[in-house]
């Protein structure tokens, strides 16, 4: 493990959004659901998790290592499986990335998009590639000796040997399953985005529905504050703070959510969708559209319908249905 790559705290302006964003994707059923049935099915844990999340890795899951919960346990081993993550997400930009901690244990990523912006990972793993032996576990302990941690050894080695074992070629199999599911995630993370919430504010509640129901018209921020009953001023924090969205990016992520259902017709033209949807120009669209779902509108309908050609096909994944 390279002792000198550390975590940094991001300070990227749209790190709240995809913090909340990430904690509605935690709390709806289908993750919850997803979580569940891959855990019990594969005995490996599950968790979504932020980018540059300090949590140790896989915190909250029920199958999380034993081995690794007597680790975690200083701060100087927390500090190395810190370290660990951060390395793994650093390397996790556009695919699933694997590494090995110090004791031989593999851990993954997958990224989970909105568009070409990556917002957060599945992490899984805890996992030996190879079965335990006395050498390997001999040398994990030297690592741990390093770190001046005094350990009960009869207790870690027990944990040791119980750490669960899968060959490689099951474990790239669990991966292929959770990168599906990430693909599944993007797709219903921006819907999800602009999906109220019981516990939002009347206000917010208002304002939701007069979009929605104005949504193919120009529309000004005055105008939906004026039917939330609230100031200009006042209405932009509270509705930021309540669907981690500015005004303008609601609108349009709602936009491209009402382009998306309009072609579901196959013989719908995209021009037809995008002023339908309320967008008043083609090039603002296709700015919009690459940015939240990301690929171009055409490359999105041919995926939609199955009309790109036969190799394109073959070389997308296909996420599950949504």
């Amino acid at each position: 493990m390279n002792a000198t790559l550390t975590p940094t705290p991001r300070t990227d302006p749209t790190d709240h959004r995809d913090s909340y964003l990430v904690t509605r994707l935690q709390q709806s059923a289908i993750f919850r659901d997803y979580q569940d049935a891959f855990e019990t099915a594969t005995g490996l844990p599950l968790v979504l998790r932020p980018v540059g999340s300090f949590q140790a890795p896989l915190a909250g899951s029920k199958q999380v290592s034993s081995f690794c919960a007597l680790i975690g346990e200083t701060s100087k081993s927390c500090a190395a499986c810190l370290q660990h993550q951060a390395g793994v997400e650093s390397q996790a930009v556009t695919d699933c990335k694997t590494v090995q901690c110090f004791a031989g244990l593999s851990e993954s990523v997958v990224p989970v998009r909105i568009g070409q912006h990556v917002v957060g990972y599945l992490q899984t793993g805890q996992v030996l590639l190879r079965p335990a032996t006395e050498k390997s576990f001999k040398t994990a302990m030297s690592e741990l000796a390093k770190w001046n941690r005094t350990v009960d050894v009869a207790q870690l080695h027990a944990a040791y040997f119980e750490t669960r074992v899968l060959t490689k070629a099951r474990y790239h199999a669990v991966l292929r399953l959770l990168s599906s599911f990430a693909q599944h995630l993007s797709l219903v993370a921006n819907e999800l985005m602009i999906t109220s919430v019981a516990a939002e504010p009347p206000a917010v509640n208002k304002a939701r529905a007069f979009i929605a129901e104005h949504l193919s018209e120009p529309m000004s921020l005055e105008q939906v504050a004026r039917a939330a009953s609230m100031s200009a001023f006042y209405f932009c924090k509270v509705f930021k703070v309540a669907t981690g969205l500015t005004f303008t990016d609601y609108i349009a992520r709602a936009r491209i959510e009402k382009t998306k259902q309009l072609l579901l017709h196959p013989h719908t033209r995209i021009s037809e969708a995008a002023f339908e949807a309320g967008f008043q120009s083609l090039s603002q669209f296709n700015r919009v559209f690459r940015r939240v779902a990301g690929e171009s509108p055409t490359t999105y309908r041919e995926h939609l319908h199955g009309t790109g050609s036969s190799s394109q096909r073959q070389g997308s994944a296909l996420p599950f249905a949504a």
